[in-house]
C-alpha cells in the first residue's frame, strides 16, 4: 500500500512551522565570525590541505552539480561553495599565508550569512562532484566543513536548526517519541503485525524514523514482517529507535555524536549482533562510518541496511520470494549517501531482480547517480523549495526515460522529495520503497 497524496500534505503541514519554533540566536557578528574560523581550524587536516591546494578550477564539478545543471548559475558550482574555507585556509593555515594574507580578504559575519544559502539550500552534499574531480578532491567534505562553521555560527537554516535543538533538547524529531512509537507499534498490532518493543538480549536491533513513523508507516510494517519471516530476535527500542541524524545534516558535532552515543549504548545494553537500519541515507552514513570516529571506539556489532540484510538472509536460504510474474519494471533511484558513499548499490538491485523485477536503470545511476534534490535535510527549508524542483526534474526526466512503471528507492527522505515532485508536477509515476516491495511478495 504507498503512502497517499494527502498523508503526504498533512506530513508538510505538520512541519510547515519548524522555522518558527527555532531559539533565536543572541550572538553578534564578531562572535560568529569566531566561531566558524575556530570550527574550520579544528576540521581542517593535512588531507584537505592538498585538497584546497590542489584545485585547478576546471569547472567539471559544476557539470556534476544538479543545482547547477538545473539553473546554470555559476554560484552554485561545488568550487564556489568551499571558496570561504579556501580563503581562510589561505589566510590563517597555509604554508604560504604570509604571502597570500596582504592580498586575501578576512571572513566578515556577511559572508557566512551569504555562504549559508549556498551549502545548505544549494548543496545535499551528495558527493556527486567528488566523483567527476579529475584531481580527486574531496570536494563534498569541504563544503562540508563550511557547514560546520555555520553551525558553528548559528547560521543553520531555521528548519534544520529547530530540529536540531529538538533532537539535542528532546530526544525526538518532528515530535515523535517513544509515545508515538508506541502508538504506532499498537496500530501494527490491531493489523496481526508482531513488533516487538523493548525486549531484553534482542540480536537484532531494528531502527526506524520520525518520517516512517508519521508518513511511512508500511515501511515500517513491511521490516517487521521480513524479520518476522526469517524468525529473528529483534526489537525496537523505545528510548533509542530513531536513526534520524539531525546533527550529521545541520553541520553539528554535539547533536550528531549525542544520537549516534544513544544509539551505541542501547545496542551494547542488548547485546545485539546487528543495528538494522530503516531506509535512510543520512542514517546510514551516521551510524555506519561516523560513529565510530565520533566515539572513538570501535563497534561490537555490525551496522547493516535493510538492502544488505534482506540480500544476506535470502542467500542463507531463510528468505524466500513469491516472483512476480506480470512484467512489472521498477527504476531504482540510487540515495547518494548509501550509493556513493557507502557502496551499497548492487545489493538493492540484486534482491529486485530476485523478485522478478525487470530494473531499467536512468542514463546516470550507481556512483553517478543525480541526486533527488531533497537530501541533506534540505526538504525541511522552505525558501529552497523553488531550487529543489528544478533539481527534481532532472531525476523526472531520466525516470521517464527508462519507461518503467514504477520508481523504488531506499531512503526515506528521497521518497518524500520525489513524491512532492510528484505532486507539484503532476507527475504520476509511483514511488515506493524496497522494503515494501520486498514484503509484498514473501513467499508462504
Amino acid at each position: 500500500m504507498s503512502t497517499s497524496s494527502t498523508a503526504l500534505k498533512s506530513f508538510h503541514e505538520s512541519i510547515a512551522n519548524l522555522g518558527s519554533n527555532v531559539a533565536a540566536s543572541t550572538l553578534s557578528d564578531a562572535e560568529r565570525v569566531r566561531r566558524a574560523k575556530q570550527a574550520f581550524a579544528r576540521k581542517l587536516d593535512g588531507h584537505m590541505a592538498v585538497d584546497l591546494d590542489t584545485c585547478i578550477h576546471c569547472g567539471m564539478c559544476a557539470e556534476a552539480c544538479h543545482f547547477f545543471e538545473a539553473t546554470q548559475n555559476e554560484k552554485y558550482a561545488p568550487v564556489y561553495k568551499f571558496r570561504l574555507l579556501r580563503r581562510f585556509y589561505r589566510r590563517e593555515m597555509s604554508p604560504m599565508r604570509f604571502l597570500y594574507r596582504p592580498f586575501t580578504r578576512d571572513i566578515s559575519a556577511a559572508d557566512l550569512e551569504e555562504w549559508q544559502e549556498l551549502v545548505y539550500d544549494a548543496c545535499t552534499n551528495c558527493g556527486r562532484c567528488d566523483m567527476m574531480c579529475p584531481m580527486g578532491i574531496n570536494i563534498s567534505s569541504l563544503i562540508g566543513v563550511v557547514r560546520e562553521g555555520l553551525a558553528a555560527a548559528e547560521l543553520v537554516p531555521a528548519e534544520l536548526r529547530a530540529l536540531q535543538q529538538e533532537q539535542m533538547r528532546d530526544n525526538t524529531v518532528f515530535g515523535v517519541g517513544p509515545e508515538q512509537l508506541k502508538a504506532l507499534v499498537h496500530d501494527l498490532g490491531a493489523e496481526k503485525i508482531n513488533v516487538p518493543l523493548d525486549r531484553p538480549h534482542a540480536d537484532v536491533m531494528l531502527l526506524t524514523t520520525a518520517a516512517d513513523v508519521l508518513l511511512f508507516r508500511d515501511a515500517l510494517a513491511a521490516s517487521a514482517r521480513i524479520l518476522n519471516k526469517v524468525g529473528a530476535n529483534w526489537t525496537l527500542c523505545s528510548d533509542a529507535f530513531d536513526a534520524t541524524n539531525v546533527g550529521l545534516v545541520a553541520g553539528d558535532d554535539a547533536t550528531m555524536k549525542a544520537a549516534v552515543k544513544r544509539i551505541v549504548d542501547k545496542a551494547k545494553e542488548l547485546g545485539a549482533d546487528i543495528v538494522l537500519l530503516p531506509e535512510s541515507g543520512h542514517a546510514y552514513q551516521a551510524m555506519r562510518w561516523e560513529s565510530a570516529n565520533e566515539l572513538g571506539e570501535s563497534l561490537p556489532f555490525e551496522v547493516m541496511s535493510m538492502a544488505e540484510f534482506i540480500l544476506a538472509e535470502r542467500k542463507a536460504e531463510r528468505l524466500n520470494f513469491a516472483p512476480q510474474t506480470n512484467g512489472t519494471s521498477v527504476t531504482y533511484h540510487d540515495p547518494c549517501r548509501l550509493a556513493r558513499k557507502s557502496g551499497v548499490m548492487q545489493q538493492p538491485r540484486d534482491v529486485l531482480q530476485a523478485l522478478g523485477i525487470d530494473v531499467r536503470e536512468t542514463a546516470a545511476s550507481g556512483r553517478e547517480n543525480y541526486c533527488c534534490g531533497g537530501g541533506c535535510g534540505e526538504y525541511v527549508i522552505k525558501r529552497s523549495a523553488d531550487l529543489r524542483q528544478k533539481a527534481f526534474d532532472i531525476k523526472r526526466r531520466e525516470f521517464d526515460a527508462t519507461g518503467a512503471d514504477a520508481v523504488v528507492t531506499g531512503c526515506a527522505n528521497c521518497r518524500i522529495n520525489l513524491m512532492t515532485g510528484a505532486e507539484n508536477t503532476g507527475w504520476e509515476m509511483p514511488v515506493t520503497s524496497l522494503v515494501e516491495t520486498v514484503a509484498a511478495r514473501l513467499a508462504d
